[in-house]
């Protein structure tokens, strides 16, 4: 995976450089579109075969897109095809976004949690999140019963895990020290 990021990572910067600012956010919808479409294994077996040429692939993946694509987004997937990056094109995708969202001053927040919570509760944590970190956050949630209780949450490379697991974990740790 690490291999595939390290790919994908100067293709990512060079489309953020080259994307108007006003035009980022339909950019961003347009590459997701396009990730999810690549991120299908049946699909890049077919961009694999010999017999299948670049503009084949090309056209079955905007035709499966459904998305209407800007000259230069549909430039670029012309690009990541003719290097046959086509695996790399989710990353590729996600850290455009990545780039968008700093430029912006927002940054992506994953919570996760022992138990459903509701929109309200999601605000809170997100309101205390934006003041510890100092930036806007754009949170999604995910449930993990796993954590028994509590919540984990990842902003970037950091993480505060607050969940009765991560405490437990501790405990057990400092028992056996």
């Amino acid at each position: 995976m690490a291999e595939l990021a390290t790919i994908a990572r100067p293709y990512a910067e060079a489309l953020f450089k080259a994307a108007p600012e006003a035009e980022q956010s339909a950019w961003v919808e347009q590459m997701s579109a396009l990730a999810q479409v690549a991120s299908d294994a049946e699909l890049r077996s077919f961009a694999d075969n010999p017999r299948v040429t670049q503009d084949q692939v090309f056209d079955v993946i905007t035709k499966a897109a459904k998305v209407a694509l800007a000259p230069a987004v549909a430039n670029f997937l012309r690009t990541v095809l003719d290097n046959g990056r086509l695996a790399a094109l989710p990353l590729m995708a996600q850290q455009f976004q990545t780039h968008v969202s700093a430029h912006q001053g927002v940054s992506e927040a994953l919570i996760v949690s022992a138990f459903p919570i509701n929109a309200d509760q999601v605000a809170d944590i997100q309101g205390s999140l934006e003041k510890r970190f100092g930036r806007k956050l754009k949170t999604s949630v995910e449930v993990d019963p796993e954590l028994i209780g509590g919540v984990r949450v990842v902003v970037g490379d950091e993480v505060l895990d607050t969940s009765v697991k991560a405490r437990l974990e501790r405990m057990k740790s400092a028992l056996l020290a």
